[in-house]
């Protein structure tokens, strides 16, 4: 709490939380006339952050405060994988895909 409180009598416009225990991240964002930001502190802050690759499933882990909202990597891999067969038996680029 001192450290946010010297943060914003140093200027700073806002300040970001990340894993900062809730209870205390809530009272930072009551003591503060900055906003806070969080990332794993909790639904206190004035607002939150979220790693998108880490939401849409496009890393292997993920901190234990992400929710996936989408498997993505499983996807992006199928993806590139049917892209490689695609090339190497020839089938890509097609016609389709090629100008004349």
């Amino acid at each position: 709490l001192s450290q946010a409180r010297a943060l914003e009598a140093a200027g700073c416009f806002a300040v970001v939380l990340e894993c900062v225990p809730d209870g205390l991240a809530a009272e930072i964002t009551q003591s503060l006339n900055i906003p806070t930001i969080g990332i794993g502190a909790g639904p206190h802050c004035d607002g939150q952050v979220l790693v998108v690759s880490d939401m849409l499933g496009l890393n292997d882990r993920a901190p234990r405060f992400v929710r996936r909202y989408a498997d993505l990597g499983a996807q992006t891999l199928a993806a590139i994988k049917n892209y490689k067969a695609d090339v190497e038996s020839g089938v890509f680029p097609g016609p389709e895909q090629t100008f004349r």
